[in-house]
């Protein structure tokens, strides 16, 4: 069971990965750091409402920063999308599992000597 803290942090996460505008500034992240005035370009807000947006990506452990002489580049945490990835993939895989099984079952089903198939 996970404990509180871990919930806290996926919560923090997924709220923050709810904005389409977070998302595509991850999406740009992926590619490499960048400065906030970089991530600004493609949207028709303000830089300070791109650096709110960051702020609520840090706070999920999304996004760090760092400083370059004069230069603030904002960088992708991949430590913490993967751990999102390893949360949604027990998930999945017991999904999977369950369907793999229903598979089988329908397959000796339909396989069984004078059964009629599926219609």
């Amino acid at each position: 069971m996970q404990s509180s803290d871990e919930d806290d942090a996926l919560d923090r996460a997924f709220l923050a990965l709810a904005d389409p505008i977070r998302r595509r500034i991850i999406a740009r992240l992926s590619r490499g750091p960048a400065t906030v005035n970089e991530l600004a370009e493609p949207f028709s807000i303000s830089t300070q409402a791109v650096s709110r947006h960051i702020r609520v990506l840090e706070h999920a452990d999304l996004v760090t920063r760092s400083r370059d002489a004069q230069r603030r580049p904002v960088h992708l945490n991949p430590a913490r999308l993967e751990a999102l990835t390893a949360w949604i993939d027990r998930y999945r895989l017991v999904r999977e599992a369950q369907y793999r099984g229903l598979d089988a079952v329908l397959h000796q089903l339909h396989s069984e000597p004078g059964e009629p198939g599926p219609p």
